[in-house]
């Protein structure tokens, strides 16, 4: 993807914990998606209304993908960029950039695809226009949406 921070409309700090690290000392690769779940459902719940204990619509992961350019360790602070890339019908694809504090170029970037479904028959649902409307607000057109 090749991003620097200012491609994202949304940033969000997210701070490492000691377990966060490795045994090499660095924070462990599972963690990063972690993040992306974090600067993710903090923006469905804060802006886009997504009631997640008792909504008639949930959002599931149908594909992720995490590209590590740096490492990052405890306790370092992280802004953690989010943009919309493709927003569909019943589908939304993120588009993530992990930052460390100040600085301009990602250590990591990946891609997030939800699936809205219904919470009951886990079936594909068009998005809530309140969402919808949270999500516009972050979609770019990016290389890869292009494409």
């Amino acid at each position: 993807m090749g991003t620097s921070r200012h491609d994202y409309p949304y940033l969000q700090r997210i701070t490492t914990r000691w377990k966060d690290n490795d045994v090499y000392g660095h924070v462990n690769n599972v963690e990063y998606y972690s993040y992306f779940d974090t600067v993710i459902n903090t923006w469905l719940i804060r802006e886009g209304g997504l009631d997640i204990h008792a909504g008639g619509v949930i959002g599931v992961c149908a594909e992720s993908h995490c590209r590590y350019l740096d490492s990052l360790a405890f306790p370092d602070s992280i802004d953690a960029g989010l943009r919309v890339a493709h927003l569909g019908r019943s589908s939304v694809r993120y588009e993530i950039g992990l930052f460390r504090e100040q600085a301009s170029t990602p250590a990591a970037e990946g891609w997030f695809v939800h699936v809205f479904v219904d919470r009951a028959s886990r079936r594909p649902t068009p998005i809530p226009e309140r969402l919808r409307a949270a999500l516009t607000r972050l979609h770019v057109l990016s290389p890869e949406s292009a494409a």
